[in-house]
């Protein structure tokens, strides 16, 4: 019965953590589930513990990822579900071995070893504190190799559940999305050991003090210098006026062919109602378009010349091998397009981080029998690079004449640049990409996807969550075209400062959102310039850490 309630009791960590990420999501459930994940293994050996962690991890997982049971396809998505979550929960069950019993005292007798974990209540308060900076550099390790492993699914970061606490997660200007992991990871552990203390020295009242004191001094810290940094904005130099049409289709129409023109349709006239003639920028989701031929490619240049507006879209891109025999031979890319506003194409970006058994099959040359797990019939290449979106418009015209000044830029305004680089799909979770398409010159990212799969659900709020960090960590806005939400443009920042909803207040609805989006001279953030350096230092101490235990053992 103790061992089962030990179970019980991951299981309830597990779902803690799951409920910081759901919608609308409880933020202050992150700081206290790995702490109880580590509680639920006080004691016990290693085997013991890493079968508790793996538990915990496992609610977690099946908890959070719910959403991949609503996918309109019969029996692969329980295969999905189970397969990613048993995978996913190694890692929280690595971390609950390895920290579990970490740093054991060779003072301690042998008959007191076998009750103890961790760093227990005899070590020093410095031995206690750098076990709780550990445990966050080890979930920390964990998180960077998940999100490279396999392709990667950097889903849920710890970090992420955060999102709304606008101060503090500035620091991922510096540290990147991990640093928050580590905070919360750190104050967690460090709530342990106070915990800890209470009940081994109930008679010392001030005992837990000395636990907190140190991780609360740096959060609040943060606090306040980035509140005090926030305050001093300058007013935009310029703003583009970009219009995100939200298409609302579910992914069963998607794959019926019958309604691609009442599809199209729709497209275009949510269009229509949408712009005026103000707009610079008119922005379309992933999947939005049914085909880009030659019928709808006429349908949208006449759109976007009326208009005299930009459009950002995506669809397939085929691309001929030099040494093709015949169209099996193309490479399928999943694109986005930039048109200008006379319907030339402009630029082109070809999607880089494909979703495994969605946009392709691993080991399908030399596993065959892998398809038959998958519904997808074939596959997408991947691109190898960023690439930037490069708009021309004009300045708002300025009231003065003055002495030898264009009469064209009087009325129209000075021309000028506008930069953007694209993510599609759920690139907007990766730190890594992010970083590498927002070059010094970029003004804004955008993101196109497709949430339909997912029906109304958490998994639309998870990616918003997610691509926050991706505004903070490059210094840039982040604007999110999505067919059933969440679109939106969040600030450079991490604000969200405009949600689309429709008629009802729902966000998963069909409709158009015009937002003014500020153009300002930026500088490069750290995370920018020098990339995950504190994530790979964290990776790095836990794999000498990882081979020091071995070696004692």
């Amino acid at each position: 019965l103790f061992i089962r309630s030990r179970y019980l009791a991951a299981i309830g960590a597990g779902l803690l953590l799951a409920s910081a990420f759901t919608k609308p999501g409880i933020a202050g459930s992150a700081w206290i589930a790995p702490a109880l994940m580590l509680a639920c293994a006080q004691g016990k050996t290693g085997g013991e513990s890493f079968r508790i962690g793996c538990v915990a991890g496992l609610s977690f997982w099946l908890a959070s990822l719910y959403w991949l049971l609503l996918m309109p396809v019969a029996g692969f998505p329980i295969l999905g579900w189970a397969a990613l979550s048993a995978y996913l929960a190694l890692y929280p069950a690595i971390w609950v071995w390895l920290v579990n019993r970490w740093g054991e005292s060779s003072s301690i007798p042998d008959q007191k070893k076998s009750r103890l974990d961790g760093v227990s209540p005899h070590h020093t308060w410095i031995q206690r504190a750098v076990w709780s900076l550990a445990g966050a550099a080890v979930w920390v390790a964990l998180e960077m190799i998940r999100a490279r492993l396999f392709g990667g699914f950097p889903w849920n970061f710890l970090g992420t559940s955060q999102y709304q606490m606008i101060p503090l997660i500035q620091i991922a200007s510096a540290t990147g999305v991990y640093g928050i992991s580590f905070l919360v990871v750190w104050v967690s552990l460090s709530l342990y050991s106070a915990v800890r203390m209470i009940f081994r020295r109930p008679a010392l009242r001030l005992v837990w003090q000395a636990e907190i004191f140190l991780p609360l001094t740096v959060i609040i810290i943060l606090f306040a210098f980035n509140f005090a940094q926030m305050g001093g904005e300058n007013p935009p130099a310029s703003t583009l006026r970009v219009t995100l049409i939200q298409p609302s289709v579910p992914q069963t129409l998607m794959w019926d062919e019958n309604e691609n023109t009442n599809r199209f349709r729709q497209l275009l006239q949510l269009s229509e109602t949408a712009l005026t003639n103000q707009d610079d920028l008119l922005i379309w989701p992933e999947a939005a378009v049914p085909e880009f031929d030659n019928a709808s490619y006429i349908a949208i240049t006449n759109l976007i010349r009326t208009h005299h507006v930009w459009l950002i879209l995506n669809a397939d891109d085929v691309v001929p091998h030099p040494n093709a025999t015949n169209a099996y031979d193309n490479d399928d890319f999943n694109a986005a397009f930039l048109l200008d506003p006379g319907g030339l194409f402009a630029g082109i970006y070809h999607k880089q981080k494909l979703v495994i058994f969605g946009e392709y099959i691993p080991l399908v040359r030399w596993l065959p029998f892998v398809k038959w797990f998958t519904p997808i019939t074939g596959g997408f290449a991947a691109g190898n690079e960023p690439v930037q979106f490069v708009m021309e418009r004009r300045a708002p015209p300025r009231l003065e004449v003055q002495l030898n000044t264009n009469p064209a830029e009087t009325v129209l305004g000075v021309p000028f640049r506008v930069k953007t680089s694209p993510l599609i799909c759920f690139e907007d979770m990766f730190p890594q990409l992010a970083r590498r398409a927002v070059q010094g010159d970029t003004d804004f990212l955008v993101n196109l996807t497709n949430d339909g799969w997912f029906g109304q659900s958490a998994e639309q709020w998870q990616q918003m969550a997610a691509a926050v960090f991706r505004a903070v960590e490059n210094g840039v806005p982040l604007v999110r075209c999505c067919n059933n939400g969440i679109t939106c443009w969040i600030d450079a920042h991490g604000r969200v400062r405009e949600i689309f909803r429709d008629k009802t207040g729902s966000v998963y609805g069909e409709g158009a959102l015009t937002i003014d989006l500020p153009l300002q001279k930026h500088s490069p953030t750290f995370y920018n310039r020098h990339g995950d350096w504190f994530g790979w230092g964290c990776l790095g101490f836990a794999a000498i850490a990882l081979a020091l235990k071995i070696r004692r053992r």
